[in-house]
């Protein structure tokens, strides 16, 4: 998979699309990251992570320091922040501890809908 989806779902949407991959033993061909609430979605992707993606694309893997050095903050707030789009499966990590964003293409498919909202 080249392209990482990051969006909202419903929970139904997203159990659905568990159920079919499960029953037909195929699953989608894009990654997906999907958020149910939207705030968890904006926490996630702040400004400053958003920045580390831009600066990781297409980079191949790169140390803690190195990605620090590219977006020109700290080395420890850098951490963090990888750390975090690690867990949450943007970013992943080498053999030998270097960070790499695998995907070609990432889409923000955010969707917000007027009658739910209000």
């Amino acid at each position: 998979m080249d392209t990482l989806i990051i969006g909202n779902q419903s929970d139904p949407e997203i159990r659905e699309r568990v159920i079919r991959a499960w029953k037909t033993g195929k699953a989608d061909s894009t990654a997906r990251l999907d958020f149910v609430n939207l705030d968890d979605a904006w926490k996630l992707l702040s400004d400053k992570r958003r920045q580390i993606m831009h600066a990781m694309a297409g980079a191949g893997p790169l140390s803690i320091r190195e990605v620090a050095r590219r977006v020109g903050r700290d080395v420890r707030a850098v951490h963090s922040d990888v750390q975090i789009l690690h867990h949450a499966g943007v970013i992943d990590k080498t053999e030998d501890g270097r960070m790499v964003l695998p995907y070609k293409t990432i889409k923000f498919d955010f969707t917000l809908d007027a009658q739910k909202a209000a």
